[in-house]
């Protein structure tokens, strides 16, 4: 067991990083056609050039996305003194009414006979009661090699920034998950899916997000599996000292989904 002095010291360095952290990186979506181009950008380096397990859909504008990005949240992690696009995600939820495959999460397209029969199944649930969180990408710049546990285009290729700089990059994995996680609490959502491999899944354990694995693994970038994770879980197992980043997200991410939430239903309403 650590001594006290010893618990209080590292608490203190995680609040001061945590801070840090906050303070050199903002989070946004995108909402207009330059900022999802950054956004298609970073996912074509990553997806495209360096996994090479995606088509690029535009090679002269070297643009990566598909079908179910027009409805989709995407979020930006940005650096906030370089204004450097830093990581990106996107959450998708199903659209009940509307043609497949967009009446169903996207790794139903392409994993729905890896998955278990089982109550977390997604046509085992209301459709509007969850969400996928995917084409998470981190650029290579910000990127640190974390002692074995590597996920291509997530964790490897450090650069050059400085250490202090660097030492405040490894947040940014949770802090997309915290931020796929807020949004998809502040549209009422119970339920989050995600292809992971278990590298990336046991990482993120260390944060306290605990994802079930619902399927068999597949061959996609990898082995990778589905998981997911739910309300309770995430709210009993994410670790204490991630609350203020939460938070912090939260307050920066709601008044933006706020506006994109009544543009797109005055947009309904015109039609």
């Amino acid at each position: 067991m650590k001594p006290l002095a010893s618990n209080v010291n590292d608490s203190e360095k995680m609040k001061s990083l945590l801070e840090r952290f906050m303070t050199d990186f903002s989070f946004q979506l995108a909402t207009n056609d330059l900022e999802r181009q950054q956004v298609y950008r970073l996912r074509h380096d990553v997806y495209c050039e360096e996994l090479r397990g995606i088509e690029p859909v535009d090679t002269f504008k070297r643009l990566e996305y598909d079908v179910f990005d027009h409805d989709a949240l995407h979020c930006i992690i940005r650096h906030r003194r370089t204004g450097m696009v830093a990581a990106c995600a996107r959450l998708v939820t199903p659209q009940p009414d509307a043609p497949p495959p967009l009446d169903k999460l996207p790794l139903q397209s392409y994993a729905e006979e890896s998955l278990f029969q089982s109550s977390f199944h997604p046509e085992s649930l209301p459709k509007d009661s969850y969400y996928e969180i995917s084409r998470l990408a981190i650029a290579q710049q910000f990127r640190l090699r974390l002692k074995g546990n590597e996920v291509p285009g997530i964790t490897d290729n450090p650069h050059a920034f400085t250490a202090e700089e660097k030492e405040i990059f490894s947040f940014l994995i949770s802090g997309l998950f915290l931020a796929g996680y807020a949004l998809g609490r502040m549209t009422s959502k119970q339920l989050g899916f995600a292809m992971m491999e278990p590298k990336l899944q046991r990482l993120l354990a260390m944060s306290g997000f605990h994802f079930t694995q619902i399927g068999e693994p597949i061959d996609l970038h990898g082995k990778r599996s589905a998981y997911c994770l739910n309300r309770e879980q995430a709210e009993e197992g994410m670790v204490k000292s991630l609350l203020p980043l939460y938070h912090h997200i939260k307050e920066e991410l709601e008044p933006q989904l706020d506006a994109v939430l009544r543009s797109r239903s005055d947009s309904l309403l015109s039609l």
